[in-house]
């Protein structure tokens, strides 16, 4: 069995779907889906992209082999031997557009936007939402605690407590996207770059008769890298003391201790007295890690009561999302190719906010150039140039029609960017730092009150005239009266 074909990583109904258009004749007729999310997580302003560097590979990878034709013939639906041989001629030759990783994202924008057959678009549904929610949630998780912790050093540490082991590599690849620094996990970091870093565990110190001596041999098998556990047994009878004599056996050798690292008991208080105690001894330069279940806001109440922390190792509420199990973001069919034009298609529900925003339609960030920021994000049929040309237009609120401003010197700045074109990847993937840096100058466009942790101001999403129109008159038409 092969673990790495992600072929089969998808939805038993969409192969159903698939089979049946393929019956019709229906499966070479166009189709344009989106990916949208309709609710920020964690209650916040904003979330960050992540994920494409991993939609890429498996756009790349996708093949039916002699073991995924062979289990599909085992199905209770007895699919028809040649619709099974045609699937072996299976290749994604669509187009594909996407917002570049570390993109800040807003409910109801596109994140990613495919053009293809049907019969490839229907296919893909699954797993493009598994990596786009995961990793954006994982990247705007990291995004808010780096919020938090602006200037000091940030770790992933989740990798024992993430759903299973592609959560835990990619979920520290989306921390770092987002601003963390290293992580714990060494094939993150073998595969990403990801600076890795780690210390050791208690049994370390219980496998010794003394701490000191668990301390001691430690740093003479890592001089250049001791990071000493503290908590095992007295944090402040113990284990700080024994961590200066270490410091004091390094300093004599011409070496010096990096950090001890507190993973339990009064962070705020115990990082007081630590710090008090290593200045006294003349070590200032040490620092002091702290883990334990942290969160942005443990982070941000233990910096409220003068926490003397210089280093955040945050594992199980980065890597789960603990507060926020799933993005929610959607993939849905907006509009159908017939008779060699795309037609809109509307989804309509009971639920106000599960409407879907109908046709094949552009999303710019329109920023204001005398001040650099953000304004609003802008939905427009693809058609529509007056948004293109810089002209002026009208932001409403798409609930509220009577709440608008107008606005003009204005860019507009297209957020999806072509990464498949007829089946060929004809994007080049940037590097992690790039996107880290893009990142940050993405935080940079957005004003303060969009981005604070809580109640945050809520950032304008837009449709244009045109689009709210055809919108209403879609609704209108499928309304039973």
């Amino acid at each position: 069995m092969n673990y790495e074909n992600l072929t089969l990583h998808t939805d038993k109904y969409q192969i159903n779907m698939m089979y049946a258009h393929w019956l019709k004749g229906t499966y070479q007729e166009k189709a344009v889906f989106e990916v949208y999310f309709r609710k920020l997580p964690f209650d916040g302003g904003y979330a960050v992209f992540a994920g494409l560097e991993r939609l890429v590979h498996y756009i790349q990878h996708l093949h039916f082999g002699d073991d995924e034709i062979a289990y599909l013939r085992e199905q209770e639906e007895h699919y028809r031997e040649d619709f099974l041989e045609a699937l072996r001629a299976f290749k994604f030759s669509g187009d594909l557009q996407c917002v570049p990783e570390g993109t800040l994202v807003f409910p109801n924008v596109p994140l990613v936007r495919v053009v293809a057959s049907i019969f490839e678009a229907q296919f893909v549904e699954t797993a493009i939402l598994n990596f786009v929610n995961y990793q954006t949630l994982i990247a705007t998780k990291a995004s808010r605690i780096k919020q938090v912790a602006p200037n000091e050093v940030l770790l992933e540490f989740g990798t024992r407590r993430a759903q299973e082991a592609d959560a835990a590599i990619w979920g520290a690849r989306a921390a770092y996207v987002a601003g963390f620094h290293a992580t714990s996990n060494l094939r993150a970091g073998m595969l990403f770059g990801i600076p890795t870093k780690g210390t050791h565990a208690h049994a370390w110190v219980q496998a010794f008769d003394t701490e000191e001596e668990a301390f001691r041999v430690y740093a003479e098998a890592l001089p250049e890298q001791v990071t000493l556990l503290v908590d095992t047994y007295d944090t402040l009878r113990s284990g700080v003391p024994n961590a200066i004599k270490i410091a004091r056996m390094l300093q004599q050798q011409g070496k010096r201790m990096n950090a001890i690292r507190l993973d339990s008991g009064d962070l705020a208080y115990l990082s007081q007295q630590a710090r008090h105690m290593l200045d006294e001894a003349g070590f200032p330069e040490v620092a002091i890690v702290a883990s334990n279940d942290l969160d942005e806001n443990i982070i941000e109440g233990l910096k409220a009561q003068g926490a003397r922390i210089d280093v955040w190792g945050v594992g199980t509420q980065l890597i789960t999302a603990a507060d926020q199990p799933a993005l929610g973001g959607v993939y849905k069919l907006v509009a159908l190719e017939k008779n060699g034009e795309f037609e809109p298609v509307i989804k309509i529900s009971g639920n106000p906010e599960k409407v879907s925003n109908p046709g094949f339609k552009e999303a710019y960030r329109i920023i204001n150039k005398k001040t650099g920021k953000a304004e609003a994000d802008y939905l427009a049929m693809e058609h529509e140039v007056d948004i293109q040309r810089g002209e002026r237009v009208k932001l409403f609120d798409p609930t509220h029609t009577y709440i608008y401003k107008y606005i003009e010197d204005y860019e507009a700045v297209p957020l999806l960017k072509s990464i498949y074109a007829g089946g060929e990847l004809v994007y080049k993937l940037p590097t992690l730092d790039e996107i880290r840096a893009y990142h940050q100058e993405q935080i940079r466009t957005f004003w303060p009150q969009y981005l604070r942790k809580l109640n945050p101001e809520g950032y304008r999403v837009n449709l244009s005239t045109e689009l709210w129109e055809l919108k209403m008159n879609l609704i209108h038409a499928h309304t039973i009266m």
